[in-house]
């Protein structure tokens, strides 16, 4: 059994060999050594086949064996660790055909300061405060009261043995649990230090190490609590109903009872409750829960839309294409979940480190109370810093002191203070449109050295568009484009698709029929309007017919011939086409045999926040970021001097791009990869970091890649590295103040410049909020905005 398995989903369901898993709710498991407790508890089950605990959701995931164990008997092994179960199914229910019944996704949010816990740790901070009072300030009326084994109890000592029971035993209780399981954390160091302080009549430590400890573990769940949030909202993001038109009629179900191909209605601010394709109407939808796009998306018929988006204004019919539990957030929700459960390479060291630390510190407790009072026989002082500190061989003092020990000898701030990053920072993310599928890819997305950028479908659209208009002479635009538009009718080429729609745009008009059209194989097309013969095609088309163009020199270093330009002064202006040319755009001229009409350029558009995202990431710390494309030299070099890539590398195989990502690695360090998620797969999979674009709708990118950009924009890659690399940071942070903490409060136990309720404050309490507090930073990080 493991507590860092993969996460099985959320349902009670059958596996083979009639094996069943239920998912719990165990709210108060907030940290590893909690979930080690529950773990050592399950163990000792027969019949429990695989745990998966997932401290950061509160959940636990349990497969047995239905024939050797039921899941009564699973829910009261959780509960022998010491936790309260929320969720599962009753010993009666049933499995329907495919074993499924509700189970729990996430803890539920808590009452933390109005529990049972809470009740009792504030009677016993009234009656600590008053114990004070009567101790140190109403002295004459601190009356002795009673007598115990011959032990006198004054006013103030009963006082602070009601806090003792008031805040005291449920510490005590869950110690019990933790001996009873072998375990030793902060429950049976405080229980222990508690019930020692009690027996040797230090009722005032006893009674404030109890009320400030139990105040301490509210604090941190409530802490735990909020970071739960921010999953507990991307959850929520779908609707649990959905409206079906079944049978001509509108009816309200509960969305995952709604099948493949059933049509969906869905009104103006609503959420859209499944993904599916809009079969009827049309409207703006904010994408921002799944893609982070700011700005609404059209949707018209046979557009896709997915669950948890937003209708904004119009009406829509949507056809169901994925079940509530298969759709595009389902699924993110699944990955963010096992991204949560799997551990980071820090967080194992931290775990083994913890299991020498604490057993250490305890030894060390045990000696601080045990040697010093054997072998200190006269008091001394020694000079601290300018301070005379004394050293006494009182067995009392010491013994204190031994008890302080045990309180910082807890590692539970130096234990979550990776996990509990890793949680900000995934969901965050997720909520912003980027899916990081493990706390490792996470980490090493902070530390790349060198980013390579895919330059099709990454730096540039992937879809040809018409990017210059240049007409000449008297020729206007809309007529340029229109007889382009008309020659290109009969055309099937991606050249001719791009003209076609820029005319639509342009709305020039009736597109004009060519009575005859014929390919010019290489060269272009020629088609007939109104008896005069047009043609489109390459500039070396019209130079064939006698056009003398001033280009200089071609892309590919050869000469240009030049001549007397047919049609007078209708010709393009000096270094025009060159130009284009040189930007990697493919020039299509448009003319007769005698009159040129002038030029469209297409290119496969760079998208406008790419120079934006490269100048941001260099700026950032990047040391190099590189383009590899299959693409021309030509082309290759355009794209690169427009989006300001320190290096490109052109005409490249997909088994050369993996060779270009290993000779990166060797001269940078870790590289990320940045591709479409397919055609990319081997060179995403060669790099330290895989990363897709525009993966929302599509199941192979979210499946294989390391980080799947959600959105088709590659303004959020800036975003994700600086996520990543402030999270690198806070996790140090984390550990190094915690770690530092303890140190120094232990360097000040034995001098005695450090208190029982000092070690809780600041070692435990302190340190635990603090941890948490700044892993909640990387939830306020935001993509920025372009300007």
């Amino acid at each position: 059994m493991s507590d860092d398995a993969d996460a099985t989903g959320g349902k009670l369901e059958t596996g083979e060999g009639r094996e069943l898993t239920a998912r719990f709710g165990v709210p108060e498991m907030d940290c590893p050594t909690c979930a080690k407790k529950v773990d050592k508890s399950l163990q000792r089950v027969d019949g429990i086949v695989d745990v998966t605990l997932q401290p950061t959701t509160g959940t636990a995931s349990i497969t047995y064996d239905p024939d050797r164990v039921n899941e009564r008997e699973v829910i009261e092994a959780i509960e022998n660790a010491g936790y309260e179960v929320v969720g599962g199914t009753d010993d009666d229910a049933e499995a329907g055909a495919d074993g499924s019944a509700e189970g729990v996704d996430i803890a539920p949010p808590s009452e933390v300061w109005t529990s049972p816990r809470a009740l009792k740790t504030w009677v016993g901070a009234v009656f600590v405060t008053a114990g004070l009072l009567f101790e140190f300030l109403l002295t004459s009326a601190n009356v002795g009261v009673a007598s115990v084994l011959g032990y006198p109890l004054a006013l103030a000592d009963v006082l602070f043995l009601a806090a003792v029971a008031a805040s005291g035993i449920p510490v005590i209780r869950s110690g019990y649990y933790s001996a009873k399981n072998r375990s030793l954390d902060i429950d049976l160091l405080m229980g222990t230090a508690i019930i020692a302080a009690t027996g040797i009549g230090y009722f005032v430590e006893a009674a404030t190490l109890a009320v400030l400890f139990s105040i301490a573990e509210l604090l941190e769940d409530y802490a735990m609590d909020r970071a739960r949030d921010s999953l507990r909202e991307l959850m929520e993001l779908s609707p649990d109903e959905a409206t079906v038109r079944r049978s001509g009629e509108e009816v309200t179900v509960p969305a995952d009872e709604v099948e493949i191909g059933e049509v969906v209605v869905v009104r103006p601010g609503d959420k859209i409750p499944l993904d599916g394709v809009v079969v009827e109407g049309e409207s703006a939808v904010d994408q921002s829960p799944i893609t982070g796009e700011s700005v609404p998306v059209d949707k018209t018929s046979g557009e896709e839309v997915y669950a948890g988006t937003i209708n904004e204004g119009g009406y829509l019919e949507i056809e169901v294409i994925s079940t509530a539990g298969d759709s595009t957030l389902s699924r993110i929700i699944e990955m963010v979940q096992g991204a949560q459960a799997e551990k980071t390479d820090t967080e194992q060291f931290v775990d083994r480190f913890a299991g020498y630390y604490t057993p250490t510190v305890v030894v060390l407790a045990i000696l601080t109370a045990a040697i010093p009072p054997l072998v200190i026989s006269e008091p001394f002082s020694v000079g601290v810093a300018g301070y005379a500190i004394t050293f006494v061989g009182d067995w009392t003092t010491w013994f204190i002191r031994g008890l302080t020990l045990l309180v910082i000898a807890c590692p539970c701030a130096f234990v979550i203070s990776t996990p509990v990053s890793v949680v900000s920072g995934v969901t965050s993310a997720a909520k912003n449109g980027v899916l990081i599928k493990g706390g490792n890819h996470l980490e090493t997305m902070g530390e790349v050295d060198a980013i390579a950028l895919d330059k099709t479908g990454t730096l540039t659209r992937g879809e040809l568009a018409v990017t210059d208009v240049v007409p000449v002479g008297d020729t206007d635009e809309a007529t340029l484009l229109r007889h382009a538009a008309g020659l290109e009718r009969r055309s099937e080429h991606p050249i001719a698709d791009a003209i076609r729609v820029r005319a639509e745009e342009a709305e020039v008009g009736d597109l004009p029929a060519p009575t005859t059209f014929e390919s010019l194989t290489g060269k272009g097309i020629r088609g007939e309007f109104d008896g005069e013969t047009y043609y489109a095609g390459k500039p070396a088309l019209f130079e064939e017919l006698g056009f003398g163009f001033d280009r200089g020199e071609r892309t590919d270093g050869g000469a240009i011939p030049e001549g007397e330009p047919k049609g007078g002064d209708a010709t393009f202006a000096d270094g025009t086409l060159t130009e284009l040319e040189r930007a990697g755009k493919t020039v299509v001229v448009v003319g007769t045999e005698t009159e040129l009409l002038g030029a469209i350029a297409i290119a496969d558009e760079v998208r406008p926040a790419s120079k934006w995202a490269v100048e941001r990431l260099q700026e950032m710390g990047v040391e190099h970021v590189v383009m590899l494309t299959g693409d021309n030299e030509g082309t290759a070099r355009a794209i690169a001097e427009a989006v300001g890539v320190d290096e490109y590398r052109a005409e490249l195989l997909p088994e050369e791009k993996v060779e270009a990502i290993e000779e990166l690695q060797a001269d940078y360090g870790e590289v990320a990869m940045v591709g479409d998620g397919i055609n990319d797969a081997p060179a995403l999979a060669t790099a330290e970091v895989g990363i897709a674009m525009g993966a929302a709708g599509t199941d192979t990118a979210l499946e294989t890649a390391d980080i799947a950009l959600m959105g088709d924009d590659i303004d959020k890659l800036p975003y994700l590295y600086g996520l990543s690399h402030t999270a690198n940071g806070v996790i140090r942070q984390n550990i190094w103040a915690s770690l530092g903490v303890k140190f120094l409060l232990a360097l000040g136990v034995p001098l005695g410049l450090v208190s029982v309720a000092m070690a809780v404050v600041v070692g435990d309490m302190g340190m635990s909020l603090g941890v948490t507090g700044n892993a909640m930073r990387l939830s306020r990080i935001t993509p920025e905005e372009r300007a």
